[in-house]
Formats: C-alpha cells, structure tokens, sequence
C-alpha cells in the first residue's frame, strides 16, 4: 500500500501554505475526482485526520463548509492535503484504517486496546504437535482461534494434552530425546518421541482432537462410551478408565460451553454501547462451532460521533489487525455496512457479511453481549467518578494548584544491586496509561550498585533533562510525582529537581510503616511535617493501589533483565560477532570457554571467520 511522503516540520513549503479553509481550496485545483484517501495535515506535519472517498474532489471540498464544531475545530489547524488515489472505494476504506492505526491521528475514532490475539496451532509432522501461536501463520500446520486470551488458550491446551495425549515439544527436542519426559509420565502426552505409541494411533488421537476443535463433542462422546464398552468387555480396565475420563471431561466442556449457540459457525459478536465521548466494544470469537472467549475494547471518538460512525471505526481497525471470519454479527449497523462488508471480503479473500440479527439464538446471543458491554461501560463510570473523587481530595491533601491529571510513581528494584531497573508509572482520571509506563537500566557509572538514593537521582535526572528536552506527551509534566520511600529518596529527588531548575513539580514520598505494615503508611513533602492518613480512607487505599502498580511494572522488568542475562555470553559483547558467527564458533568449539582459550591460527580456520574477525576475537580475550 503506497504511503504519502509528508514534507517535516521545518519545510518551507508548509509555511508557506495558507491555514484552514484557504489551505484547503489551494489543493482542490489539482484534486482528481478518483477514489482515494486523502490526509489533513497542519503546519508542524502532524496528521490531523484520515479519510477516505468515493471521489476525493467532491469530499474534499465538503470541508470548505464545515457543519459542527469539532470539524471547524480541525479545519482551523488544515494546512495541507495529501491525497493517495485507489483503485476502488473499498480499496481506499482497507488504506485509510491502515493509515489511521499507523498515525493515530488526532481527529480519528481510534481503538485504543487493539493487539493480536493468540491461536492453536497443530503442525505437519508424522506425530503433529499443538502450540501456542501469536504473530503471521506462515508454518504449514493448522490454526485455530483466535482465542480471547492466553488463559483460554491454556486451558484449551491442557484439555488436549489430558484428553488426547498430544506432544507439545518443539521438532528439534522430539528429534534428539533419547528416554520419555515428564509430560509422558504424568500422562499428558503418549510418547511418540520414544515409540510409546505408533503413527497409526497417534493419528487416530489426532484426528480426535481436531474433531474436538471443530465443535464435534457429541460424536467424539459416543464414540468414547462405544470403545469403553469394549475396553470393559476385554477387561482391558485402565483403558476403560482412560476413555471413561475424557467422556467426563467432554461433559464438563459441553456444560462450560453454554454460550454455544446452534447455527453458529465460524463468526464474531459485537456489541457496542456508548455514552457521550464513551465506548464500550465486547466481541465474542466463535471457531467451528466453539466459543473461545471474549474481549472489551474501548474506542476512542469525541461525542459529537454518531453510533453508526463509531461502529463503522471500531470494525475497520479491528480487523485491520486480525482476520474477519465469514460471519460477523452487530447490535447495529455501522456507516456505509455494505463497503466495509466489501473490504473484509477483500481483505479475507472470501464473502464477509455483516448482520443484525433479527430472531432466534443469535438474536438472544446478541442481546446478551450488549448488555456485558453495557455492564462495562457503567463499571468503567463508576470507576472513573471514584477516581475523580480521589484527586479532588489529593489536590486539598498534597496543596496542588490544580486537580492532577497526570500521575507518575516511580520505583527501584534490584538484587543485590544487580539487573537494577528504575520504573514508572502513570496514572490519570481514566485509570492507569500503560503507554506511557517507562523503565530506565541503571547504567550511570557513578552510580553505586544497590545504592537507592544514587538510583533514584539517576532515573529522574534521566527523565525529567529528557522531559526539559523532547515535546513529546509521552514525557509530559506530571502534575504529581509519587515515590515509593522515605525522607532519604524524597531528598535524593530534590537534588535533581533544584539542578534542573523544576521545582515547582509536586513531589511526595511514601515510605511504609512499622513493621512495614500497608494502613501505617507515612507522607514526606518538602517543607512539610510527615503525616499519615487513617487506615481506612479511601484515599490511602487509592494510594497504595498506585504505589502496588509501580511496585509490579518495577518487579516485572527487573525479573526480565534478569532472564536475559541468563541466555547471554561473553561472545555477545565482542565487536561484528553476530548470531551466524556466534553459531560458528561454539559448533567448531563446542563452548564459550573453548572460544576463549583458541589460538589466533585456531579461530582462523573456523567458517565464516576472517583473518581480521580472528583477530578481533582474539584480542578481547587476550587484552
């Protein structure tokens, strides 16, 4: 999909452009009156909005009349118009959602929570295995889902493994075992590594499980009671408690499995609730018959969007990301249905349909994922007025100048002083911004290894120069600083705010109690006595809760820095040493220590290693 080329900010061009409407009829002069997308951009080369056209000249010059505020609102800012020509309409519809995740412009519907979504994967193998699976199917194998959440996945997994005892081994450890593993003696797979099992019955196992997968329950149930009554009849007992224990558990999937509605085969659910400027999405997956969970998901649109419009956004980018299955089912019809059911069978490469249902099953489905979403969206209220209610009392508390909408905590974490990781958090009166959490490596050399005072001056030296420095809102002022500690780190931070000349930041630490006990907590602010808040307010409630967050995001990283280091050697430090090379050596050498005690003549005749990369090697462990 060609992408325009926007001119940067200090171009001469954009400054020399005239500003809204009048910007606007400057470009419709050469405006081809084809289908296409067409980009709103102001003086700085920020995309303002993304839209697309049956005919780019006639939408265009819609704008040069703007009819609601919001629209004037961007019209004002307009100082360009780029414009990329399609083949067709649905065409310019598939171009514009990829343009408007890629941008995120500002004037957009945007789905803020979209991600892609995990999948089962069975592989093409004498003895197939099952895998988790996230990312572009390009192995040859089968997949199915998606699956709402990895959690769902596992269970699923599980499930297979205990019922039908498949492999979960990657090929290359299948190849070399030698003696079962554990999987096989707790009896969740049937040994095919080690001919426990012939190809004929795992195939026999693995054709069960995908008849499984595909919604088959009650055939595979009655096939199950026929084999246990021969396996009885044989006296062949373990067998027969073997099959009499998948009937069980494929009658505990079928009760599990209420929301199984007949008729339904590969499709999606979705129901979409709004309140003014807020929305809620909840889409239900259903897979050969199977339900396999759902998601919330938030779009973001201004209230003067209508339903219809928000539905149109959410249902474009969402399978901007993900593959539309042939059937997709909604509370209400979105703007232009017909075109965006044209681009999903364009983009799948087969007929996509979008339907309200009318009666029956899907109608009661459909009713019921609408009122979840419901459910959410008033949740999400009442979450929001809490934490409104919060900050209010932390702006009278903390003597704030104003309510604060941006939150940042900051904590350490460390071992000893090693893999140590200074973390943020941000919080606003929305809940938690995930995108803007931040994680800083301790790597000043002045810094002393488990030293937290000399950490935390390094982390918000690092980030508020940076904030000073960088426009960005991902570094924007917060309107209230909250460290995880005493008097020492609050003094610590001080330092770094009086040097950068930012001490009208508020800044308040938390350190825990006697005992470090949760509810003792005590508050130091500059030039204010410490105090405490009474066990049970809210507000200290609040206040942990945010501390805890930090507390986890810090955890977190410092456990994966720390994995890192494990699987790194000294060979991953040493100049124009890839992973080909690295490979190289340790097949020649056979480890990292026989690397480092070669000869120069020894590394030459290595594969793939020249005189000068021989040379190289050589001299980091030789100094």
């Amino acid at each position: 999909m060609p992408t325009p080329n926007l001119p940067t900010a200090d171009s001469k061009s954009v400054f020399d452009t005239p500003i809204g409407v009048e910007a606007i009829r400057a470009h419709l002069t050469t405006m081809p009156p084809a289908p296409g997308v067409y980009l709103m951009v102001n003086a700085a080369g920020d995309i303002l909005y993304v839209g697309k056209a049956k005919n780019l000249k006639n939408r265009v010059t819609s704008y040069t009349q703007p009819n609601n505020t919001r629209i004037m609102r961007m019209v004002a800012q307009v100082s360009r118009v780029d414009v990329v020509t399609c083949g067709s309409e649905a065409e310019a519809l598939l171009m514009e959602s990829s343009l408007v995740k890629r941008h995120r412009p500002r004037y957009n519907i945007l789905l803020k929570d979209d991600k892609s979504f995990p999948y089962l994967f069975i592989s093409e193998h004498p003895y197939p295995r099952i895998a988790k699976h996230r990312g572009a199917q390009v192995e040859k194998g089968e997949y199915f889902g998606p699956f709402a959440s990895v959690g769902a996945l596992n269970q699923t997994t599980t499930l297979l493994q205990k019922m039908f005892l498949l492999r979960n081994c990657s090929d290359a450890i299948f190849a070399n075992r030698t003696r079962p593993c554990l999987q096989y003696q707790i009896k969740r797979c049937s040994g095919p590594c080690v001919a426990k099992v012939n190809p004929e019955e795992y195939a026999t196992q693995f054709n069960q499980a995908r008849d499984f997968l595909r919604g088959k329950h009650r055939d595979l149930q009655e096939q199950f009671a026929t084999e246990m009554e021969a396996a009885s009849e044989a006296q062949q007992y373990e067998k027969a408690a073997h099959l009499r224990d998948r009937i069980r558990a494929l009658t505990q999937v079928q009760q599990e499995k209420r929301l199984q509605v007949s008729g339904m085969d590969d499709a999606d659910v979705i129901g979409l609730v709004r309140k003014g400027a807020r929305s809620v999405a909840q889409v239900f997956f259903y897979r050969q018959g199977n339900h396999f969970g759902h998601q919330t998901f938030h779009p973001k649109h201004e209230a003067e969007d209508s339903d219809a419009a928000v539905m149109a956004g959410f249902i474009t980018q969402f399978y901007q990301a993900h593959t539309p299955p042939a059937e997709i089912l909604i509370n209400f019809e979105p703007e232009e249905c017909a075109l965006i059911a044209e681009a999903l069978s364009l983009r799948a490469q087969y007929q996509v349909a979008l339907r309200v249902p009318q009666r029956g099953d899907k109608r009661a489905l459909m009713e019921q994922v609408t009122a979840n979403a419901e459910l959410s969206l008033n949740r999400e209220e009442m979450e929001r007025a809490s934490i409104a209610k919060h900050h209010a009392r932390l702006q009278e508390i903390f003597h704030l100048s104003q309510l604060p909408a941006r939150i940042e905590v900051y904590d350490n974490s460390h071992i000893q002083g090693t893999h140590a990781i200074g973390a943020m958090i941000v919080a606003t009166p929305e809940g938690f911004d995930k995108r803007n959490y931040r994680s800083f490596n301790i790597k000043d050399a002045e810094t002393i290894p488990g030293d937290d005072y000399a950490m935390m001056r390094e982390v918000f030296r690092r980030r508020f120069a940076r904030a000073k420095a960088d426009s960005n809102t991902g570094w924007a002022r917060p309107d209230l600083v909250l460290i995880d500690g005493g008097k020492g780190q609050l003094s610590s931070v001080m330092e770094v705010m009086e040097a950068l000349d930012l001490c009208d930041v508020p800044l308040v630490a938390i350190a825990k109690g006697e005992d470090r006990n949760a509810g003792r907590e005590w508050f130091f602010m500059p030039g204010i006595s410490p105090f405490q808040l009474p066990v049970n307010d809210p507000l200290l409630h609040y206040l942990q809760r945010l501390r805890d967050e930090a507390h986890r995001f810090a955890i977190g990283n410092h456990r994966q820095r720390r994995s890192a280091s494990f699987t790194t050697s000294a060979l991953d430090d040493i100049p124009s040493i890839g992973t080909m090379r690295k490979r190289a050596l340790l097949k020649h050498f056979g480890s990292r220590a026989a690397v480092e005690v070669a000869t120069l003549d020894e590394l030459r005749r290595v594969t793939g290693i020249s005189e000068k990369i021989a040379k190289t090697i050589y001299d980091y462990f030789h100094g």
